[in-house]
Order: C-alpha cells, then structure tokens, then sequence
C-alpha cells in the first residue's frame, strides 16, 4: 500500500505542476477588465456553427503514458490522511453539438477574487468556441483543465471511432490552446508556472461509461475522474442557498464536487459565495483534482456511478435538448 502511494504522489508530481497558494490572475496577457466576465457570455444558445475537426486532427500531440494498474478505474473522491482537510471544486464545461455554451464568468471571477483553487472539465468543443476564455484558465496557476470530451458524446453507446475522437480531439483542441498561448508569451513569469504538456484528468459526459471507453481514457494516460458531491446546479429550481447547504453536508475531507460554468449552473455563483467562507472557517483547503489525488489514496470504482440512473439522466437530455441533468442524482444520493 505504501508503494501504492508513493507511485501516485510521484505520477501526480510529474503531471500536475505546484501552484503557488498566492497566484495572481495571468495579468501577462490580459487585464483584469478582460479576464471579468460578463452577462453577455452567460447565455447558453443553439447554435450550428462548424467545428474544424480536420485542424484538429492535424494538430500533432505529445506521446500519451497509459495509466498504471493502480490508478486505472474511476476516481470518485481521496481518502486523505487524518491531518489534512482538502477538497476539490470542479466545473464542467460542456458542449454539444447544435449548441454554443456559455461561460459564467461570475464562477471564475469569484474564484480568483478568494484565491480558490479548481478543476475546469472543458469540451473540445467548448475550447475551439470560446479560444479566449480557455486559454485564460489554461495560463492561470489557480486552475487545472482536464477534458470533457470532444463534443459532450455519451461514451457508454459510443463506436471505437467516436470514443477515440472524443479523447483525441480534445487533447489536439488544448494543445491549439497552449500553443497560442506560448506564442502570445502569456506563461511568463513566476507566478504563472507552464501548464502540463498533456491533459492530465478526464470526466465522461453524464457520468457515463463502459469498460471499452474507460480503458481507452486510461490508455490515452488520461485518470478518469467522477465526484461523489453533486450540486444539482443545472436544475432552474435549485436555489443558491439548497446548492450551498448541499455543498455543506456533504462535504468531507477529500471530497470531489461537480458544478457547472458553462452557463448552465443557475445560482452556482451565489451558492459559492455563500459556501466558500463556511468551508473556509471549517479548516478545509481547496485543491486542484490533481493535487487531491496525489495527498491521498484514490477512491476508484471500475463502473460508472448509478448506471441504470445515468441512461435515464442521457436519455432525458437527449429528449429535453439539455446535457448534465445532474439534479437527479440529487434524488438519489
């Protein structure tokens, strides 16, 4: 077991690079007047716009490490040791096809005005749509970005060809952002350490999975990665203060929690702001998804939670035209 651990602080300590505790926005690129966000960027619209699937193809990528046997699996939360309170925030950034998603600045902004460290599950969609606001959160040492998948696809009925496009694309969509942020010299600096070569963590659009498609996660040395603390936010009828109380008794030491800043979290702002101080005065620290894992021992399933719910949950936001109903896990947890 000891080794076990030693194994993943290594692996993590290589993929996910130190973040100072007090990093400053990327001002190298951006003032902060251009990186608040506005109303304007909220909205979440249909939308047939191409997506340039042969640059992406084009787009030469890194050699991938596949995960290692003790890391394969879904990683739900962190068992940490006694001593140390971490939690993790996490943010999908999803985007279909047919659709243009949003960005909630009042998400980002919020967390760099508290220095909150986050994950951002982004689109390969989303990234090639919103160039500006991805390599914004690429280039700040506050965040990790891990993939979302290409276009929000259900990979548990998905073909080899699609599963590897959704894996691909998007590691082509990132490597895009990153090079046009080495060529603006937007990660100058010491407060603003390089981002990793490679995207590091991945989550499966709706939760959903088989074996076929977490394998090729794994195989493309990306860790799979779940929650286990649901907001509910996508669900017009969750106020800010049932999201926050939902934050609050359920989080734990290690926990991992999913909420939205694509424009589809209603009152995920607000929730945060009334969450973040109780979370604070109750001794926890927030950390990237990265650095949760490598403090502790992942939780790891090897199927994806609540299958029978999570094709209810596909099945009505292919027919309502919406993506993570994610409030119904609310239901059930």
């Amino acid at each position: 077991m000891g080794l076990i651990r030693v194994t993943i602080i290594s692996l993590l300590a290589f993929i996910a690079p130190a973040l100072a505790e007090d990093a400053a926005p990327p001002q190298q690129c951006w003032t902060p007047a251009a990186l608040a966000g506005t109303p304007a960027e909220i909205k979440h619209q249909r939308s047939k716009g191409p997506l340039d699937v042969a640059a992406l193809k084009a787009t030469p990528l890194p050699a991938a490490t596949p995960v290692e046997p003790a890391l394969r699996g879904l990683i739900e939360s962190v068992a940490l040791p006694p001593d140390k309170k971490l939690i993790a925030l996490t943010f999908d950034l999803c985007e279909e096809s047919g659709y243009f998603s949003g960005y909630d600045g009042r998400v980002v902004d919020l967390l760099r005005a508290e220095g909150i460290k986050a994950t951002f599950f982004a689109g390969g969609k989303w990234m090639e749509t919103h160039p500006e606001r991805a390599a914004q959160l690429i280039a700040d040492p506050l965040f990790e970005v891990g993939s979302h998948g290409l276009k929000h696809v259900d990979l548990s009925r998905a073909s080899d060809a699609v599963i590897k496009d959704e894996v691909t694309l998007t590691e082509a969509a990132y490597a895009r952002a990153k090079t046009k942020l080495a060529t603006r010299q937007c990660l100058v600096g010491e407060t603003a350490p390089a981002p990793p070569e490679r995207l590091t963590v991945f989550r499966f659009p709706y939760g959903r999975c088989n074996a076929k498609a977490l394998a090729a996660v794994d195989d493309a040395g990306l860790l799979a990665v779940q929650w286990d603390v649901v907001t509910g936010d996508p669900d017009p009828r969750v106020s800010a203060k049932t999201i926050a109380h939902t934050i609050l008794a359920r989080a734990h030491p290690g926990a991992i929690i999913v909420g939205h800043a694509n424009g589809r979290g209603r009152n995920t702002a607000a929730a945060l702001a009334l969450a973040v101080p109780k979370l604070k005065e109750q001794g926890y620290s927030f950390v990237t998804v990265s650095e949760l894992i490598a403090a502790g021992k992942p939780v790891i399933a090897q199927r994806c939670t609540g299958s029978g719910l999570g094709k209810r949950i596909a099945r009505a936001s292919r027919r309502r035209g919406t993506h993570d109903l994610f409030f119904l896990f609310n239901r059930h947890n």
